[in-house]
C-alpha cells in the first residue's frame, strides 16, 4: 500500500464514528472518465427513489473534507479498486457496493493476475470492507472471488448498469459522427480498441497493422477508427485512420462501429452483447499469455470473436467477410440478464436491505 493510501485511512478513521446520512449517496472515481458510466445509471435510478444526495470523490485526490463527507455516506460505490479501504474503518450501517467496470470475465485481474502475497491480502483486506460485488452472470462467481479475494457470498449477479446505456433511444448518433468525422460517410465503421500493454512496442498496433494495406485493401467500403487504451500516449505518426481515442462517449463508439477489432479488451464481450461481429487481432498471443495476465478461458477455442494473429490474415478476413460467428452460448455464460434493467436490480437490492 502507497504512504497516500496509509495517511487516506488514518484521516478516514478519525471521522468513523460519524452519524450515517441515510440520504448520502458516494462514488470513488478515478481519472479514467470511460469508468464512470456505472455510476451515472446507479445516480439515475437513486433519482427515481428519492431525495438522495450525490457526491464524487477522485479515489487519488481525497481531501480532509473528502474523507470526512465520505464517513457519513449510507452508499458506497465503487467503479475499480480502492485499496486505501483496506485501512479504512467504516459505520456498519454503510454499504459499499463494488460494481467493477467491465462485464464478464475476460483477461485476468486483481488477485487472478497478481504473483506479489502482499499485493493479495491487501486486496482481501479491502475486499472485507465490501458489501457487495456485482457482476454480469452467476456462472462467474468463482472469477470474481478469485480476484477480489472476496466470499462469493457477497456477489451478486445483477449485471453492468452501463450496459443499461443500449436500451435507450439513441436516435441520430450516426449522423451526428459523419458531421464530426466526414470520413465516415457512406462507409461502415470498423472501430479497433485495443487493450493497454506494459511492453511499448507492442502497445503500439502501427507496428502490426500495416495500415496502407490496410485502406488498399479495404478503404472503398470500410473506414477504420482507432480508440487507444487510456494509458497509452496516443500521439502516433501514422495516418490513414480517425483517431476517436478522445471521443467522449466509448458506447456511443459501440452503437456506431459497424465491426470490432479488439484483443484482450472486455469490450469485445460488451460488443458481442449488441449482436454485434468482433474480430480479436491477437499479434501478440503467445507473449501476452505468458508475461502479461491471461484468461479465465480458453480464447482460443471461445465463440467470442473470429481470430486473427497477422495483418494479413485481418485483413483477408475482413475482406472476405468471415468474420459472423454464433456466440449465443459464450454470452449465455457471461450474462444472466441482458435487459436494460441492472441497476433497478441493484438499487432494489440496496433499499430492500
Amino acid at each position: 500500500m502507497s504512504f497516500k493510501h496509509t495517511i487516506f485511512g488514518f484521516i478516514f478513521n478519525t471521522f468513523s464514528e460519524s452519524e450515517v446520512d441515510n440520504n448520502q449517496v458516494s462514488f470513488i472515481v478515478d481519472n479514467n472518465k470511460s469508468f464512470i458510466s456505472n455510476f451515472t445509471y446507479i445516480k439515475e435510478e437513486f433519482k427515481k427513489r428519492g431525495d438522495f444526495d450525490f457526491f464524487f470523490y477522485n479515489k487519488n485526490k481525497l481531501s480532509i473534507n473528502d474523507l470526512r463527507k465520505l464517513s457519513k455516506s449510507k452508499y458506497i460505490f465503487l467503479n475499480d479498486n480502492f485499496l486505501a479501504m483496506a485501512n479504512m474503518n467504516f459505520n456498519p450501517e454503510t454499504v459499499i457496493t463494488q460494481l467493477w467496470h467491465a462485464p464478464g470475465a475476460f483477461k485476468k485481474f486483481g488477485a487472478s493476475s497478481s504473483k506479489d502475497k502482499k499485493e493479495i491480502d491487501l486486496i482481501k483486506k479491502a475486499s472485507e470492507k465490501v458489501t457487495f460485488l456485482i457482476n454480469t452472470s452467476e456462472n462467474i462467481n468463482g472469477e470474481y472471488s478469485e480476484a477480489f479475494q472476496i466470499d462469493e457470498s457477497k456477489i451478486k449477479p445483477l449485471g453492468i448498469p452501463r450496459m443499461d446505456y443500449y436500451f435507450k433511444n439513441h436516435d441520430g448518433l450516426r449522423e451526428n459522427f459523419n458531421k464530426k468525422y466526414p470520413l465516415t460517410r457512406g462507409k461502415k465503421i470498423i472501430l479497433y480498441a485495443p487493450t493497454f500493454r506494459d511492453n511499448e512496442y507492442d502497445n503500439n498496433v502501427f507496428n502490426y497493422l500495416d495500415l496502407d494495406e490496410f485502406n488498399k485493401q479495404l478503404g472503398e467500403e470500410y473506414v477504420l477508427a482507432v480508440r487507444f487504451h487510456p494509458k497509452f500516449s496516443n500521439d502516433v505518426s501514422e495516418s490513414g485512420f480517425i483517431n476517436v481515442s478522445d471521443f467522449a462517449n466509448e458506447q456511443e463508439l459501440l452503437l456506431i462501429a459497424d465491426l470490432l477489432i479488439s484483443d484482450y479488451s472486455s469490450i469485445a464481450i460488451e460488443f458481442a452483447a449488441l449482436n454485434k461481429p468482433v474480430l480479436l487481432f491477437t499479434y501478440d498471443f503467445d507473449n501476452y499469455v505468458t508475461k502479461d495476465r491471461g484468461f479465465y478461458f480458453d480464447l482460443r477455442n471461445s465463440d467470442l470473436g473470429v481470430i486473427a494473429d497477422s495483418s494479413e490474415e485481418l485483413i483477408e478476413t475482413i475482406k472476405n467477410n468471415e468474420f459472423q460467428m454464433n456466440n449465443s452460448e459464450f454470452l449465455q455464460n457471461q450474462f444472466d440478464y441482458i435487459d436494460g434493467n441492472a441497476s433497478k436490480r441493484i438499487v432494489d437490492l440496496l433499499l430492500n436491505e
